[in-house]
Protein backbone atom coordinates (compact mmCIF):
# COMPACT_ATOMS: atom_id res chain seq x y z
CA UNK A 1 0.00 0.00 0.00
CA UNK A 2 1.45 3.37 -0.87
CA UNK A 3 1.08 6.47 1.30
CA UNK A 4 -1.40 9.46 -0.44
CA UNK A 5 -0.09 11.81 -2.58
CA UNK A 6 0.78 14.94 -0.94
CA UNK A 7 -1.18 17.59 -1.76
CA UNK A 8 0.43 20.46 -3.44
CA UNK A 9 -1.70 23.95 -3.40
CA UNK A 10 -1.28 27.51 -5.46
CA UNK A 11 -0.92 30.81 -3.21
CA UNK A 12 -2.67 33.66 -5.05
CA UNK A 13 -2.65 37.37 -3.78
CA UNK A 14 -6.08 38.57 -2.63
CA UNK A 15 -7.17 41.61 -4.84
CA UNK A 16 -6.35 45.16 -3.78
CA UNK A 17 -10.14 45.97 -3.47
CA UNK A 18 -10.69 43.00 -0.65
CA UNK A 19 -8.00 44.37 1.16
CA UNK A 20 -9.12 48.16 1.27
CA UNK A 21 -12.12 47.21 2.11
CA UNK A 22 -11.23 45.11 5.06
CA UNK A 23 -8.91 48.37 6.07
CA UNK A 24 -12.11 50.02 6.07
CA UNK A 25 -14.23 47.77 8.07
CA UNK A 26 -11.58 47.61 10.49
CA UNK A 27 -12.77 50.98 12.62
CA UNK A 28 -16.00 49.30 13.11
CA UNK A 29 -15.28 48.13 16.40
CA UNK A 30 -18.67 48.69 18.16
CA UNK A 31 -19.89 46.03 19.46
CA UNK A 32 -23.53 44.99 17.86
CA UNK A 33 -26.28 44.25 20.30
CA UNK A 34 -26.44 40.11 20.05
CA UNK A 35 -28.74 38.80 17.28
CA UNK A 36 -31.20 36.37 18.25
CA UNK A 37 -29.87 32.68 17.74
CA UNK A 38 -31.81 30.79 14.67
CA UNK A 39 -31.91 27.85 13.26
CA UNK A 40 -31.21 28.18 9.61
CA UNK A 41 -28.10 30.02 8.75
CA UNK A 42 -25.73 30.71 6.10
CA UNK A 43 -25.12 32.59 3.29
CA UNK A 44 -26.08 32.37 -0.88
CA UNK A 45 -24.45 34.62 -3.02
CA UNK A 46 -23.74 34.91 -7.00
CA UNK A 47 -21.35 36.00 -9.17
CA UNK A 48 -20.81 37.51 -13.20
CA UNK A 49 -17.98 39.38 -14.84
CA UNK A 50 -18.08 40.29 -18.68
CA UNK A 51 -15.36 41.32 -20.67
CA UNK A 52 -14.79 42.03 -24.29
CA UNK A 53 -12.30 43.60 -26.63
CA UNK A 54 -9.57 41.26 -27.61
CA UNK A 55 -10.84 38.44 -26.06
CA UNK A 56 -14.54 38.44 -25.07
CA UNK A 57 -15.09 36.41 -21.73
CA UNK A 58 -17.83 35.63 -19.30
CA UNK A 59 -17.46 34.24 -15.81
CA UNK A 60 -20.62 32.78 -13.72
CA UNK A 61 -20.67 31.61 -10.04
CA UNK A 62 -23.65 30.72 -8.04
CA UNK A 63 -22.69 29.52 -4.25
CA UNK A 64 -23.90 28.93 -1.24
CA UNK A 65 -23.17 27.66 2.25
CA UNK A 66 -26.00 26.76 4.72
CA UNK A 67 -26.32 25.39 8.39
CA UNK A 68 -29.55 23.67 10.28
CA UNK A 69 -28.91 23.90 13.71
CA UNK A 70 -32.16 23.61 16.41
CA UNK A 71 -29.70 23.70 18.93
CA UNK A 72 -29.21 20.07 19.84
CA UNK A 73 -26.69 17.57 19.23
CA UNK A 74 -27.64 17.66 15.77
CA UNK A 75 -26.54 19.85 12.83
CA UNK A 76 -27.13 19.76 9.76
CA UNK A 77 -24.94 21.20 6.31
CA UNK A 78 -25.59 22.05 3.26
CA UNK A 79 -22.93 23.54 0.23
CA UNK A 80 -23.41 23.88 -2.90
CA UNK A 81 -20.73 25.43 -6.04
CA UNK A 82 -21.42 26.18 -9.16
CA UNK A 83 -18.96 27.81 -11.55
CA UNK A 84 -18.78 28.43 -15.73
CA UNK A 85 -16.88 30.63 -18.10
CA UNK A 86 -16.46 31.21 -21.41
CA UNK A 87 -13.78 33.08 -23.50
CA UNK A 88 -14.32 33.98 -27.12
CA UNK A 89 -17.16 31.41 -27.21
CA UNK A 90 -15.00 28.59 -25.88
CA UNK A 91 -16.11 26.43 -22.61
CA UNK A 92 -13.22 27.30 -20.46
CA UNK A 93 -14.51 25.91 -16.67
CA UNK A 94 -17.43 24.15 -16.06
CA UNK A 95 -17.76 22.48 -12.29
CA UNK A 96 -20.70 21.74 -10.09
CA UNK A 97 -19.96 20.66 -6.44
CA UNK A 98 -22.55 19.50 -3.62
CA UNK A 99 -21.94 18.19 -0.51
CA UNK A 100 -24.71 17.43 2.75
CA UNK A 101 -23.44 16.51 5.78
CA UNK A 102 -25.41 15.43 9.34
CA UNK A 103 -23.37 16.15 12.58
CA UNK A 104 -23.92 14.51 15.96
CA UNK A 105 -22.28 15.97 18.76
CA UNK A 106 -21.11 13.44 21.27
CA UNK A 107 -19.63 15.91 23.78
CA UNK A 108 -19.25 19.42 22.77
CA UNK A 109 -15.99 18.96 20.87
CA UNK A 110 -16.28 15.41 20.17
CA UNK A 111 -18.54 14.35 17.00
CA UNK A 112 -19.75 11.74 14.72
CA UNK A 113 -20.56 12.46 10.89
CA UNK A 114 -22.41 11.35 8.19
CA UNK A 115 -21.90 12.80 4.65
CA UNK A 116 -22.82 12.72 0.76
CA UNK A 117 -20.53 14.84 -2.19
CA UNK A 118 -20.89 15.63 -5.58
CA UNK A 119 -18.63 16.32 -8.33
CA UNK A 120 -19.08 16.83 -11.62
CA UNK A 121 -16.05 18.82 -13.80
CA UNK A 122 -16.32 18.94 -17.62
CA UNK A 123 -12.63 19.87 -17.69
CA UNK A 124 -11.30 16.71 -15.27
CA UNK A 125 -13.55 14.15 -17.40
CA UNK A 126 -15.64 13.28 -14.47
CA UNK A 127 -18.85 13.00 -15.70
CA UNK A 128 -19.88 12.52 -11.65
CA UNK A 129 -18.09 11.30 -8.62
CA UNK A 130 -20.36 10.42 -5.91
CA UNK A 131 -18.84 9.81 -2.67
CA UNK A 132 -20.97 8.72 0.73
CA UNK A 133 -18.59 8.32 3.72
CA UNK A 134 -19.35 8.74 7.78
CA UNK A 135 -16.77 9.06 10.16
CA UNK A 136 -15.65 11.35 13.58
CA UNK A 137 -14.11 14.84 14.13
CA UNK A 138 -12.92 16.99 16.48
CA UNK A 139 -13.41 20.61 17.52
CA UNK A 140 -10.36 22.06 18.41
CA UNK A 141 -11.33 25.36 18.27
CA UNK A 142 -14.68 26.20 19.31
CA UNK A 143 -15.07 30.01 20.70
CA UNK A 144 -18.04 32.89 18.82
CA UNK A 145 -14.25 34.46 16.99
CA UNK A 146 -12.42 31.07 15.61
CA UNK A 147 -13.45 27.38 14.96
CA UNK A 148 -11.22 25.19 14.00
CA UNK A 149 -12.04 20.89 13.30
CA UNK A 150 -10.78 18.29 12.05
CA UNK A 151 -12.41 14.92 11.00
CA UNK A 152 -11.68 11.75 9.24
CA UNK A 153 -13.43 8.85 7.60
CA UNK A 154 -14.64 6.04 5.49
CA UNK A 155 -16.94 5.10 2.97
CA UNK A 156 -17.00 4.17 -0.98
CA UNK A 157 -16.82 6.23 -3.89
CA UNK A 158 -18.33 5.87 -7.53
CA UNK A 159 -16.60 7.72 -10.41
CA UNK A 160 -18.17 7.62 -14.11
CA UNK A 161 -15.60 9.33 -16.90
CA UNK A 162 -16.93 9.51 -20.41
CA UNK A 163 -16.23 6.29 -22.31
CA UNK A 164 -15.44 4.31 -19.37
CA UNK A 165 -17.50 2.24 -16.74
CA UNK A 166 -18.04 3.84 -13.49
CA UNK A 167 -15.52 2.55 -11.41
CA UNK A 168 -16.71 2.04 -7.77
CA UNK A 169 -14.49 1.48 -4.49
CA UNK A 170 -13.59 1.90 -0.99
CA UNK A 171 -12.82 5.60 0.25
CA UNK A 172 -10.91 6.92 3.26
CA UNK A 173 -11.25 10.78 4.16
CA UNK A 174 -9.44 13.59 5.80
CA UNK A 175 -10.48 17.18 6.70
CA UNK A 176 -9.88 20.45 8.80
CA UNK A 177 -11.63 23.82 8.46
CA UNK A 178 -11.08 26.83 10.04
CA UNK A 179 -13.02 30.26 10.04
CA UNK A 180 -12.16 33.25 11.93
CA UNK A 181 -13.74 36.64 12.38
CA UNK A 182 -11.27 39.20 11.56
CA UNK A 183 -13.23 42.88 13.07
CA UNK A 184 -17.10 43.00 13.38
CA UNK A 185 -17.47 43.72 9.69
CA UNK A 186 -14.80 40.86 8.07
CA UNK A 187 -14.49 37.26 8.48
CA UNK A 188 -11.70 34.86 6.67
CA UNK A 189 -12.44 30.61 6.22
CA UNK A 190 -10.14 27.85 4.97
CA UNK A 191 -10.26 24.68 4.72
CA UNK A 192 -9.17 21.29 3.30
CA UNK A 193 -10.02 17.98 2.18
CA UNK A 194 -8.89 14.56 0.45
CA UNK A 195 -10.27 11.48 -0.92
CA UNK A 196 -8.22 8.39 -1.45
CA UNK A 197 -9.31 5.55 -2.79
CA UNK A 198 -8.88 2.14 -1.15
CA UNK A 199 -8.23 0.05 -4.77
CA UNK A 200 -5.34 2.68 -5.48
CA UNK A 201 -4.31 4.95 -2.80
CA UNK A 202 -2.68 7.34 -5.80
CA UNK A 203 -6.42 7.73 -7.06
CA UNK A 204 -6.93 10.71 -4.70
CA UNK A 205 -8.85 13.80 -5.14
CA UNK A 206 -7.52 16.88 -2.82
CA UNK A 207 -9.75 20.48 -2.13
CA UNK A 208 -7.95 23.67 -0.85
CA UNK A 209 -10.03 26.87 0.01
CA UNK A 210 -9.37 29.93 1.35
CA UNK A 211 -11.33 33.06 1.09
CA UNK A 212 -12.45 36.36 2.98
CA UNK A 213 -16.31 37.54 3.57
CA UNK A 214 -17.03 41.50 4.08
CA UNK A 215 -19.93 42.65 5.29
CA UNK A 216 -20.95 45.94 3.34
CA UNK A 217 -24.72 45.90 5.31
CA UNK A 218 -26.13 43.91 7.70
CA UNK A 219 -27.29 41.30 5.05
CA UNK A 220 -25.01 42.05 2.15
CA UNK A 221 -21.33 40.76 2.16
CA UNK A 222 -18.49 40.95 -0.59
CA UNK A 223 -16.52 37.35 -1.03
CA UNK A 224 -13.10 36.29 -2.72
CA UNK A 225 -12.45 33.11 -2.37
CA UNK A 226 -9.56 31.05 -3.95
CA UNK A 227 -10.46 27.18 -5.19
CA UNK A 228 -7.54 24.42 -5.84
CA UNK A 229 -8.84 21.39 -7.47
CA UNK A 230 -5.94 18.61 -7.39
CA UNK A 231 -6.52 15.48 -8.63
CA UNK A 232 -3.93 13.00 -9.01
CA UNK A 233 -4.72 10.17 -11.10
CA UNK A 234 -6.67 12.01 -14.08
CA UNK A 235 -8.78 9.87 -16.95
CA UNK A 236 -6.16 10.38 -19.27
CA UNK A 237 -2.80 11.91 -19.18
CA UNK A 238 -3.75 14.97 -21.50
CA UNK A 239 -5.84 16.28 -18.74
CA UNK A 240 -4.67 18.46 -15.90
CA UNK A 241 -4.64 17.65 -12.40
CA UNK A 242 -4.46 21.24 -11.25
CA UNK A 243 -7.42 23.27 -11.50
CA UNK A 244 -7.31 26.86 -9.61
CA UNK A 245 -10.34 29.65 -9.51
CA UNK A 246 -10.68 32.59 -8.34
CA UNK A 247 -13.94 33.60 -7.08
CA UNK A 248 -15.78 36.62 -6.44
CA UNK A 249 -19.05 37.26 -5.07
CA UNK A 250 -21.78 39.32 -3.94
CA UNK A 251 -24.19 37.13 -1.20
CA UNK A 252 -26.63 37.44 1.47
CA UNK A 253 -26.15 36.42 4.72
CA UNK A 254 -28.98 35.37 6.91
Amino acid sequence: MHAPHPYRSTVLAIPAIVILLLGASAPASAQAPAAPMRDWTGTAGIGFSVTSGNSDTTNVNIAFDVKYDPKTKNLMKFTGLYLRGDKDDELTVDRTGLGFRDEYSITPRFFVFGQLDYLRDSFKLIDYLLAPTGGVGYRVIDTMRTQFEVDGGAGGVWEKNPGIDVRKSGALTAGEKLTHQLTATATVKEGVTALWKTDDFSDSLYNFSAGIGVKVTEIFQISVDLLDTYKNLPPTPETKKNDVALVTAFAAKF
